[in-house]
Parts: structure tokens; C-alpha cells; sequence
């Protein structure tokens, strides 16, 4: 399938963006990043996502597939050339989309709410449930990678992308709240892991550096309306 038409929306500091970048470069696919501002609510992301009206949306010729880890699946199925994305065997695939939930629906609102948390206390919360939730996914890792690199063996895969495109904001996170939620006396795996992701050849050229990430952040979230502003 032909690489050319194929564009992005979204943020390179956006974690969501990252994921869907991560693939492309993975199938060494040729795309065009169009920057834009979810909050200022353009037109063009309006109309190609209208239900959501959030970044990222992968436009690909005439069609738009939007939420970041679908686009990496759609990305999977139609470019078959270079490395797999979703595991081969189907109780792998399903284990990986599990986790990769997981990611989505328990870790990412809680980095959520430690930027919300006021006082120490409530901090002190919220940091306790991330390192739950990464504990279980350093058990995740044992199981997923099978003694090998990544989740995905040999070679990053669909949960390397998952999680590994949030690995830029957790740094961030810990540098903000001076604390350590990989720990490599807790989580030695995962944090091994987060070190061989930042110097892997398919995908450390679209990972941000986090000291550049923490700007670039503070520079979004300058742009956004109170409102918006969750």
C-alpha cells in the first residue's frame, strides 16, 4: 500500500499522538504532522472527528480513524510491510489489548489526579495507587515479554506503544512532584524496560525528551481555556 496521503493531527507532546507516531515509524511510513490545538477547537479536527473532537486522527487518503490505539491497530491491518504491531497468536493479541485497557482506563486517569491532588496527603493517595498499578504492570511485563526486551519480545509491540508513549509524562510527573513511580527497587523490570524503549532504533527519534516535554507541556497548557483546562 502506498505511504503518500497519509496525515497526522495532533501534538508531539501528547502522549496519544505519540502512540500513533510510534507505529508509523515502526511501518516507516512517510506522513505529514499537522500541529493543532484540540483546545482551540480548529476545523479541520472538528469535521474529521466530530464526535470527540480530540487529537489524535489519522486522515489516510480519503478516510479519518480516530483514538489513538484503534489508529495503531488500523495502522497494523493496513500497512503490511515492516515489523508486526499486535502479537500473532490471538490469546497474545488479547492480552495485550487488556493491558493496554488497562493503561487507558486505570493509569492515565490517575496521572490525572495527582496533578489535581492539593496537599500532601491527597498526593500521597494518589501516588500509593500508581505504584499498584505499576507493580501490576511490572507482572504484566514478566508474563507479556516472556524473559526477552519489550511486551512484545524481541521488538517493541502494540503494549511497548501503549505504555511506552507515556513514558516522556511520567518523568514529567515525577519530576513535578519530586518522587519516583518507576522504581527500580519496586518495578526493576519495567524500569529496565523504559530505558531499552527511550534507545530503540524504530521509535526513540518520536519519544521526547522529558526536560523538553515539561516545557513544551507548560506551553500547551498555557493555551488551554479554564475550562478546558481539567
Amino acid at each position: 500500500m502506498a505511504t503518500s496521503g497519509v496525515k497526522l493531527l495532533g501534538a508531539k507532546q501528547s502522549p496519544f499522538v505519540t502512540r500513533v507516531m510510534m507505529a508509523l515509524e515502526m511501518k516507516s511510513i512517510d506522513y505529514e504532522l499537522v500541529v493543532m490545538n484540540p483546545h482551540l477547537k480548529p476545523e479541520l479536527l472538528s469535521k474529521t472527528n466530530p464526535v470527540h473532537k480530540k487529537i489524535p486522527v489519522l486522515i489516510h487518503g480519503e478516510r479519518a480513524i480516530c483514538e489513538s490505539l484503534i489508529i495503531v491497530q488500523y495502522i497494523d491491518d493496513a500497512w503490511t510491510n515492516g515489523p508486526s504491531i499486535l502479537p500473532p497468536h490471538p490469546y497474545d493479541r488479547a492480552t495485550a489489548r487488556f493491558w493496554a485497557a488497562f493503561v487507558d482506563d486505570k493509569l492515565v486517569p490517575l496521572l490525572g489526579q495527582l496533578r489535581e491532588a492539593e496537599g500532601e496527603e491527597a498526593k500521597e493517595l494518589v501516588i500509593k495507587k500508581l505504584s499498584e498499578a505499576f507493580m501490576r504492570l511490572e507482572e504484566a511485563f514478566i508474563n507479556c515479554s516472556k524473559g526477552k526486551a519489550f511486551f512484545g519480545g524481541d521488538s517493541v509491540g502494540y503494549l511497548d506503544i501503549a505504555l511506552g508513549s507515556f513514558v516522556g509524562l511520567i518523568r514529567v510527573v515525577e519530576m513535578m512532584n519530586e518522587t519516583k513511580l518507576l522504581d527500580e527497587t519496586k518495578t526493576s523490570r519495567l524500569a529496565g524496560w523504559a530505558e531499552r524503549l527511550y534507545s530503540d532504533s524504530l521509535v526513540k527519534d518520536v519519544l521526547m525528551d522529558p526536560q523538553l516535554l515539561l516545557v513544551q507541556l507548560q506551553k500547551f497548557l498555557a493555551t488551554m481555556p479554564k475550562a478546558a483546562s481539567e
